[in-house]
């Protein structure tokens, strides 16, 4: 009974989290198909509309509407009310295809320990507040956690994370700013291995003059932590700021070519109409979205589930 109670806890703050973009986007739908009681390509032209509006990303509304097409001429005819599970059904079928939401719970058993995440991502994209849900949600399900604050660039983002550390209850390595960020890694995978630590999650620098510059200084970090532990970081994790719709995309695809990103986490859902950016981001570059921020308390950093998602994004 308190399992489904968590589950329907986590429900509720989904739908509430998506709230916006779910209002934006019902009231879209209803427009695209007033007065029509079949799709056809007036609806399905309105359609797209709706899709590239709720910034999904055009490559990717095509890609939607060519499988709805295809449904189309298939069952030769498709009443418009069952427009939104059709909408709900190829959109979950697309981000299992990207393997979204192939990842496991905080409960789940890890393959290494310590687990090392390397986070990337700009300043300002809530980079630091997700260090600190993934610290909590795993010292919740009984995980040793540490930070490290490899981000010596700003003096404020290695206040930050120790704040931040403190309210998750956990603890952080750090050093002064400016020092070299990848001897604050070498430092914090020392202290994790030899203090017995299950995971160990390491800052980097939001961002740096030049993408040279950024990837010299990841792969500087990832040469570091190799020489502690042989195969970290085991994963990369690139974290997004939702509210910034298509420039999401943008700061992707630097981190992208700067560094082997394995996931991603999108932020800031709750506050915008933009969420539809979780699905063209997870269809473009084929790199499952793992969790998603939907508020500002520790608890709303969700492991994303792409069926869950779908069915609080349409009504």
């Amino acid at each position: 009974m308190a399992l489904l109670d968590f589950f329907s806890k986590e429900k509720e703050s989904l739908n509430k989290g998506l709230e916006k973009t779910k209002e934006s986007v019902f009231v879209k739908l209803s427009r695209a198909v007033v007065g029509k009681s079949k799709v056809d390509d007036e609806v399905l032209d309105n359609l797209e509309e709706v899709l590239v509006s709720s910034d999904v990303g055009v490559a990717t509304t095509i890609r939607i509407i060519e499988r709805i097409e295809a449904r189309v001429a298939r069952d030769k005819y498709l009443n418009t009310n069952e427009l939104n599970t059709i909408l709900k059904q190829e959109i979950a079928a697309l981000l299992e295809e990207n393997k979204s939401d192939s990842g496991s719970d905080f409960s789940s058993p890890l393959k290494s320990k310590p687990h090392v995440i390397m986070i990337v991502g700009v300043n300002g994209s809530g980079k630091t507040t997700t260090i600190a849900k993934l610290a909590y949600k795993y010292r919740m399900n009984g995980k040793k956690v540490l930070l490290g604050a490899a981000d010596t660039f700003r003096a404020a983002a290695i206040d930050q994370l120790q704040i931040w550390a403190e309210r998750a209850g956990v603890s952080v390595v750090r050093q002064q700013m400016g020092s070299d960020p990848a001897s604050v890694a070498f430092d914090t995978l020392k202290s994790a291995v030899a203090g017995n630590y299950d995971v160990a999650i390491i800052d980097t620098a939001g961002r740096l003059h030049n993408k040279i510059n950024l990837m010299n200084e990841l792969s500087k970090i990832r040469r570091v932590m190799e020489k502690v532990v042989p195969d970290a970081p085991h994963e990369v994790l690139l974290v997004l700021d939702g509210s910034t719709g298509q420039n999401a995309f943008e700061q992707a695809r630097e981190f992208m070519s700067s560094t082997n990103v394995t996931a991603i986490a999108v932020t800031k859902l709750d506050g915008t109409a933009k969420g539809g950016v979780v699905i063209g981001i997870s269809d473009q570059f084929k790199i499952p979205v793992k969790y998603i921020g939907i508020g500002e308390k520790m608890e709303d950093l969700q492991v994303f589930n792409r069926t869950e998602f779908v069915d609080s994004l349409f009504v």
